[in-house]
C-alpha cells in the first residue's frame, strides 16, 4: 500500500482542512472567526495524518487567517468556533481593530504592487510620435541603489529568535508578544491575549 501524497501548497492544505472540518474552515463564502489557539487543536487532531506536516499546517493556517475574506469576518461580538463548529467565545473589540489594521495594510501593499507593475508596463510600452532627437531629451538615468528597507528588515530579523519576548506595534498601542516563527521578512508572534498574528519586521520592537 503506497503512502499518501503529502500536501505542499497552502491552498491544498486549506482545502483539505475544509474537507476534514467543514463546520470550521471554508474555501468559499463567508469565513468564521477561529478559536484562539486552534493550531494546537489541529496538530492534535491531525497527529497521525501523513498528508500534512505541522510546518505546512502552520503556514496554511497563517495564510487562511490573513486572507481578506477571513479578516472581514473578525467583527466584535461574532462568535469564534472550534474545529467542530461549536461557538467558544466572542471576538473582542481589540481583535477586530487588529483585523482591520491588518486588512488595511494588506490592501495598501497590493495597491502599491499594482502601481509599481503599471509603471513598469508603461515604461516598456513603445513610445508614439517621438521626435528624432529622443536620445537627447531622454538621458540615461543612473541605476537606483538597492532598497534599504529590505536590508533593515534583515538586520532586525537577525536580532530575533523563536520564543523571544518583543513589543508589537498594532494600531496605536504597542503590545507584548512572543516570537513563534521567522519567515523571510515576516514574523509570526502570539500576543499576551493569545491572538496569533503575522507582522513585518518594522513592526517589531525589542524591549529595553
Amino acid at each position: 500500500m503506497s503512502e499518501p501524497e503529502k500536501l505542499t501548497k497552502s491552498k491544498d492544505v486549506i482545502a483539505y482542512l475544509a474537507e476534514q472540518f467543514p463546520d470550521c474552515f471554508t474555501i468559499k463564502g463567508d469565513a468564521k472567526p477561529l478559536k484562539i489557539g486552534i493550531f494546537e487543536d489541529l496538530a492534535k487532531r491531525l497527529e497521525g495524518d501523513d498528508k500534512v506536516s505541522k510546518t505546512r499546517l502552520r503556514t496554511a493556517l497563517r495564510h487562511y487567517t490573513n486572507s481578506w475574506r477571513y479578516l472581514y469576518s473578525v467583527k466584535t461580538g461574532t462568535q469564534r468556533v472550534n474545529l467542530d463548529g461549536e461557538q467558544v467565545e466572542a471576538v473582542t473589540e481589540e481583535h477586530q481593530q487588529h483585523a482591520q489594521e491588518t486588512l488595511k495594510e494588506s490592501k495598501a501593499k497590493v495597491a502599491e504592487k499594482n502601481k509599481t507593475t503599471n509603471k513598469a508596463a508603461a515604461k516598456k510600452a513603445p513610445a508614439k510620435d517621438k521626435p528624432e532627437n529622443t536620445a537627447k531629451t531622454k538621458p540615461k538615468t543612473a541605476k537606483k541603489p538597492a532598497k534599504p528597507k529590505v536590508k533593515l528588515a534583515d538586520v532586525e530579523l537577525n536580532k530575533l529568535s523563536v520564543g523571544q519576548q518583543v513589543q508589537v506595534k498594532a494600531g496605536n498601542t504597542p503590545m507584548s508578544a512572543t516570537v513563534l516563527e521567522l519567515d523571510k521578512d515576516d514574523v509570526q508572534v502570539q500576543l499576551q491575549n493569545g491572538l496569533i498574528m503575522k507582522v513585518k519586521a518594522d513592526k517589531i520592537f525589542l524591549r529595553a
